[in-house]
């Protein structure tokens, strides 16, 4: 009978915990931890104060080739490979590292308060890593900008231009964008509002 190592389920504890603070799915944890499955649903209840969210992961590959997650996923794996290769941290604990820097860059000049989910979450972010490992996408060269995006794997790199070189027409016209929008105009009329209110009450305090 082998016995388990106090050290490494602390680890395997620290590293679940660091995943479910940034959104990590129940099967995530399973394949990235040796927990079962009981202590890891006990321990995101403990985290997030609530059962962990049920169904399957979402699997597909055209996703991230799609407009705006072929961006947002090219800055994550491009952060993530960059962290692997240069920094001490090493495939699951590289993968936090960089969903956390991606985080900040996704946030930078959001309006405050603003309750959206980030377009690409951490459990599609570690998808993301499954799908390069089985070979499913690849790194493409844009024949206009030359910056490397993701890409069906296998596909001629001839004639390939990024999402942001060729943008579909209706790029950004979606209903998270015109709230953002309609939210920081309405915050924009508040102050003159108030302003014309009070100016109102003074003149009818004078008369």
């Amino acid at each position: 009978m082998t016995t388990k190592s106090v050290l490494q389920e602390a680890k395997d504890i620290e590293l679940a915990t660091q995943m479910i603070e940034l959104g990590a799915r129940l099967q995530v944890l399973q394949a990235e931890t040796s927990l079962s499955y009981d202590r890891l649903a006990r321990l995101y209840r403990e985290t997030r104060g609530c059962s962990p969210p049920k169904g399957m992961l979402p699997f597909s590959v055209d996703w991230f080739t799609t407009w705006l997650p072929n961006i947002h996923s090219t800055i994550l794996y491009s952060i993530y490979c960059y962290m692997d290769k240069l920094t001490p941290a090493r495939k699951t604990q590289a993968l936090i590292e960089s969903y956390k820097l991606y985080l900040e860059q996704a946030n930078a000049g959001r309006v405050e308060g603003a309750g959206d989910e980030p377009v690409l979450s951490f459990t599609r972010a570690w998808m993301l890593l499954r799908f390069f490992e089985s070979d499913m996408l690849q790194l493409s060269a844009c024949e206009r900008c030359g910056g490397k995006f993701i890409a069906h794997a296998h596909e001629p790199d001839t004639g390939f231009v990024c999402a942001i070189c060729k943008p579909p027409p209706r790029a950004g016209k979606t209903r998270a964008s015109k709230k953002r929008t309609q939210g920081a105009t309405m915050n924009k009329k508040a102050p003159a509002n108030r302003i014309q209110k009070s100016t109102q009450g003074k003149n009818l305090s004078e008369t």
